[in-house]
């Protein structure tokens, strides 16, 4: 008897996989597994809107098992205004990579019954190892990152802000994304006033630019 009940189990879950793949839709490890240039087709929600432009927008979406960077996605300045952060959708693209950051490009998108927001995710013990990368474009924390400097791109406030930090002697870069996070934001004004040896929390997307380089969205003083 429990044999056969195994069985059934067992052609329940080959059924229920054919029909997820029937519908094209692909879980976060087979948007991992698929070559770079191949359309790509996932479900996942809002998390941040980082700009709109000409009818096009920037995305970061998470679901409960992993992260997309949604890169000048077609969409206009009244559906922006609609895909706030828990937001469901349907994302239909090409897998790109541009100076490590993998990304989604000439995508479009429908919106879908559900929400989500997901819970920054503590991945301080995974610097400097390669299983940090897994976890590239997730809400994530450092803890008890110590300021090394921090630089305005330009020169002075109004655009990017380049901040390097440090755990265990080793240095990491991260950057206030001023289209994300604008001059006019609590984040951007607090990095602003960071000193060299200030020790701090960091929450924000873990963006990749020829190694980690998280976008930031929140400091404040470590615990």
């Amino acid at each position: 008897m429990k044999k056969f009940i195994a069985a059934l189990l067992t052609l329940s879950m080959l059924f229920a996989g054919c029909a997820a793949l029937a519908e094209g839709i692909m879980t976060h490890a087979d948007y991992v597994a698929a070559e770079l240039d191949s359309e790509v087709v996932v479900e996942t929600y809002v998390q941040a809107k980082q700009s709109w432009w000409d009818n096009k927008a920037t995305f970061y979406c998470q679901s409960e098992d992993g992260a997309y960077f949604l890169y000048e996605m077609a969409c206009s300045e009244e559906e922006f205004a609609k895909l706030v952060p828990g937001t469901k959708i349907r994302v239909t693209g090409y897998k790109a990579e541009w100076a490590g950051e993998v990304e989604i490009v000439d995508a479009t998108y429908e919106i879908l019954e559900g929400s989500f927001i997901a819970e920054a995710a503590d991945v301080t013990a995974l610097l400097g190892t390669d299983e940090l990368i897994a976890h590239q474009n997730e809400f994530v924390t450092f803890k008890g990152m110590t300021v090394v400097g921090i630089e305005y791109k330009n020169g002075e406030p109004g655009d990017d802000i380049y901040v390097t930090l440090s755990k265990n002697d080793q240095e990491y870069s991260f950057c206030v994304e001023r289209y994300l996070t604008d001059p006019e934001t609590e984040v951007y004004k607090a990095v602003g006033e960071l000193k060299a040896g200030d020790v701090i929390d960091v929450e924000g997307y873990l963006y990749w630019y020829e190694g980690v380089n998280t976008h930031i969205t929140s400091v404040k003083a470590a615990a």
